[in-house]
């Protein structure tokens, strides 16, 4: 596959002033972004998580062009975002979890006729996008609401369906599940699902919400007071964060805590133990060993909470 999105040793560097006394200013430089590389090929869709302040956001606004790398090379199929920013434009989509692109007095669909209008849709393929959009996100009570009406879960389908009416080949999504119920998360995550299984579109989701990335993303990329310390498939980062895995298992009766190689028990209740092993390791010589020895009726295995890893993660980083 080919390369979609090319990041080269990337810095963005900003020129902070503090206010130290009166009439007095204090000029410092803050390094936002510092060297990343990474690439994204056609059609993936790719987690990029990291603490508050870490640069997510920042990269995001100069793979869109808002921004202007302070230093190193970016690409997005094969344009200099900061240089070709309105050609660019009709290749992408962004949505921004905390604004929107929708007019805020105006019925939804108004946004949406002038999105029409601005990308110079052929009508015939607006019509066909927009019909998608409405009946996949369950948009279609909402069209005629003007969107300061609009509840935030209401809205952020909204603004998802304003960036794809013009077929971008690809969407960035900034905390696209920020405060968003349950159920609209799931709409959300439903959907952009079938957009990149069923189109090929290419997705760089930044989130605060771990679930988005465990159900959407098979890769996912760290990024750490501006730097990438981890880029690699999502199991992988269980290992790197040297998480455990749960195995959960099911006894005939109530036993004492179990004793078997490599793992050590978390819990007891009953006939149901919990076993930590660690995350790189494999469960079957534990399940043929506790099969071999004890009265095991049922068990299932628990990935190690991805939260917990990043966490861990940050703070060697920081021990560091």
């Amino acid at each position: 596959m080919d390369a979609f999105i090319e990041v080269d040793r990337v810095e963005k560097v900003f020129d902070v002033r503090k206010r130290t006394g009166f009439l007095k200013r204090e000029r410092r430089r803050v390094r936002a972004v510092d060297s990343i590389s990474f690439t994204v090929a056609r059609g993936e869709m790719v987690g990029y998580i990291g603490p508050n302040g870490a640069g997510k956001s920042t990269t995001i606004k100069m793979l869109t062009g808002i921004l202007t790398p302070s230093a190193g090379r970016l690409r997005v199929a094969g344009i200099d975002p900061s240089r070709e920013r309105t050609r660019l434009a009709r290749r992408i989509g962004v949505v921004f979890g905390q604004r929107t692109t929708l007019w805020w007095d105006l019925p939804l669909i108004d946004s949406y006729r002038l999105a029409h209008r601005m990308y110079r849709i052929p009508d015939a393929r607006y019509r066909e996008n927009l019909d998608r959009c409405v009946e996949l996100l369950e948009l279609g009570a909402l069209l005629d609401v003007p969107v300061r009406q609009l509840s935030l879960g209401q809205r952020m389908r909204g603004d998802i369906a304003a960036a794809l009416l013009h077929d971008p080949e690809v969407l960035y999504l900034d905390e696209p599940t920020i405060g968003l119920d349950v159920v609209s998360k799931a709409k959300v995550r439903g959907f952009l699902k079938e957009l990149n299984a069923g189109r090929g579109t290419t997705v760089l989701l930044t989130t605060h919400d771990l679930q988005d990335i465990e159900q959407l993303c098979s890769r996912v990329m760290v990024i750490d007071h501006g730097r990438l310390v981890y880029d690699g498939a999502l199991a992988g980062l269980h290992e790197a964060g040297e998480g455990e895995r749960t195995l959960v298992v099911d006894l005939e009766r109530e036993l004492p805590p179990v004793e078997a190689p490599a793992c050590r028990v978390v819990r007891v209740e009953g006939p149901r133990q919990w076993l930590a092993f660690p995350a790189g390791q494999s469960a079957a010589p534990l399940v043929a060993y506790l099969a071999a020895e004890y009265p095991l009726v049922d068990l299932s295995v628990r990935e190690p909470d991805i939260e917990a890893v990043i966490a861990k993660m940050y703070a060697e980083k920081a021990v560091s």
